[in-house]
């Protein structure tokens, strides 16, 4: 089995080193050049802002039509029988002349080039991995499983929780799978034993040694890897009844299924009525940004919930252990195993999740600056690529390597600047040269160029009552005129949350102060009566 772990800090060389520092050293030279051409050739500077803001101001147009599109496909494929499909899949034959026309193009292609594994094969894993969540928020995630529209007793579920997590969570864990053991196919809760050597404490170590045990359930049960799709859940994760469903469709029909992993879309939606305005505001972009990445599969990455093929995860050796943000990285772990070939194929069926709420206002506030750090610590992934795209020796295309590198490190440079040089960079001409007639107009001209740009929020608006799921009986009809007014926040989260986030974690990254810990984000939920109560154990 070849290796491909992130390396110990103590054996990462300068060139190593060098390419973590990078994308923090382009960052903070990006956000202080506005200033230094201020200073030194104004014209430059002015002329420089300009680009820069019409350069942002299409991609705001095209990405509000990006989220039209995925929201449109979202809705689309949520009214699919996919279980028809299914049977389509195993007969060979369309039974239906108002099947999608996709599906026909599908149908024929198998029909010339099988790819081996027919949907009754199909079994499915889920691991949920736990740490300090009570039975409230994991037993929906559990019921959410059970509630597919899928054959239960062809669903293994593994509850992965930590030693760490103490004799409480180790007794509810196994209640748990004893009050689900006779539904599914398979149920165990599995416990990752604390202090394993050379591991960050985080999700990756936990789900790795589920995989690990799920490995040896299927050789038992005698059932090929190949046939089993392994799909992480976080503890509050629910899939879409239809998931497990358009899952097994999609990995039915694709060519060489095992290069491929499966992304969801991720909605951040379960408690969205009850968090605070900043917060709907951020998991609402977050839900859009998601539907965004869906329809650019070049960009697509795994993130939180996704599914990959156990006898994938099985030559990958499962996920890394030396990570906080395993699901992102996974894409890379498997795209340099198998030398290249390996994408993400998005599956447009949502996984709902909580919007960040904890017990307090300010512990709210701060629990999502962390959570959209350890998120930026995919930076961290930077150098990694580097070391095996490049300083290692390896069969890849140098073309295809370039191409996603760039891509990676422009996506966090532009992460951690772009809203704040939006924000500041018209502004310094005119500051230290007032007499200058190009440098006076620049923030006019910026001013013009962002209200048009802002004006695509009312999309944003329209779209995110469309996401909203029904609004619990405590609250009056004055809770959607909030729902409304919470996008003049738009500016604030993405400037003190999703830059600062960014600049941190890069920052971190240049000094050598790594995130050694996967912070787990409180649970909380709110009461008919208003309280707010902690759902995890501190």
């Amino acid at each position: 089995m070849k290796h491909f772990e992130i390396p110990l800090v103590a054996e990462r060389n300068g060139a190593y080193k060098f390419f973590e520092k990078l994308p923090g050293l382009l960052s903070w030279t990006i956000l202080i050049l506005p200033l230094v051409l201020a200073l030194t050739n104004v014209r430059l500077a002015a002329y420089l802002m300009v680009a820069y803001l019409l350069l942002w101001f299409f991609k705001a147009l095209a990405l509000n039509v990006r989220v039209l599109q995925g929201f449109s496909t979202l809705k689309k494929h949520e009214k699919v029988h996919w279980q028809e499909l299914i049977d389509d899949v195993t007969t060979g034959r369309l039974a239906s002349k108002d099947a999608p026309s996709w599906h026909a193009n599908n149908l024929r292609r198998l029909a010339d080039t099988p790819n081996g594994i027919t949907p009754r094969e199909v079994v499915h894993a889920v691991i949920i991995a736990t740490y300090n969540e009570t039975r409230e928020v994991l037993e929906p995630t559990i019921k959410a499983v059970l509630n597919s529209d899928y054959d239960a007793k062809k669903i293994i579920l593994i509850l992965a929780y930590e030693e760490r997590g103490g004799e409480a969570v180790d007794a509810q864990a196994k209640q748990l799978m004893k009050d689900y053991s006779g539904i599914f196919m398979y149920a165990e809760a599995v416990k990752h034993p604390a202090n394993m050597p050379n591991e960050v404490i985080g999700k990756g170590g936990n789900i790795t040694f589920a995989g690990k045990r799920l490995e040896q359930i299927v050789q038992k049960e005698g059932i090929d890897p190949a046939h089993v799709l392994v799909t992480t859940l976080d503890s509050d994760n629910r899939p879409h009844p239809q998931y497990l469903a358009g899952l097994t469709y999609v990995y039915s029909v694709c060519h060489d299924p095992s290069y491929l992993s499966f992304q969801p879309i991720p909605m951040f939606t379960n408690n969205i009525w009850d968090v605070p305005a900043l917060m709907r505001v951020i998991a609402t972009s977050n839900s859009f940004w998601m539907l965004v990445q869906g329809l650019r599969p070049h960009m697509l990455r795994n993130f939180s919930a996704h599914a990959q093929p156990l006898d994938a995860l099985i030559r990958t050796d499962f996920w890394s252990t030396r990570t906080i943000v395993e699901d992102g990285h996974q894409f890379w772990r498997s795209y340099f195993a198998f030398d290249g070939r390996h994408e993400v194929v998005p599956i447009f069926l949502p996984i709902y999740q909580d919007a960040v709420l904890a017990k307090g206002y300010k512990r709210t506030l701060k629990a999502q600056f962390i959570q959209i750090r350890r998120w930026a610590w995919g930076a961290s992934d930077i150098a990694y690529v580097a070391n095996y795209g490049y300083l290692k020796k390896n069969k890849m295309s140098k073309v295809d390597v370039s191409f996603k590198f760039l891509r990676l490190l422009e996506g966090h440079v532009s992460w951690a600047t772009a809203p704040l040089i939006l924000l500041y960079g018209a502004l310094l001409p005119s500051l230290f040269h007032s007499k200058d007639f190009l440098a006076l107009q620049l923030p006019q001209i910026a001013s013009y160029i962002q209200t048009i740009a802002l004006s695509t929020i009312f999309l944003s608006m329209f779209l995110s009552f469309k996401i909203l799921p029904p609004k619990p009986e405590r609250y009056k009809k004055h809770r959607n005129v909030l729902m409304v007014l919470q996008w003049v926040l738009l500016p604030v989260t993405t400037i003190c949350y999703s830059s600062f986030a960014a600049i941190n974690s890069q920052t971190r990254l240049i000094f050598g102060r790594y995130l050694g810990a996967f912070d787990v984000t409180e649970k909380a939920v709110k009461t008919d009566d208003g309280t707010v109560t902690s759902l995890t154990d501190k």
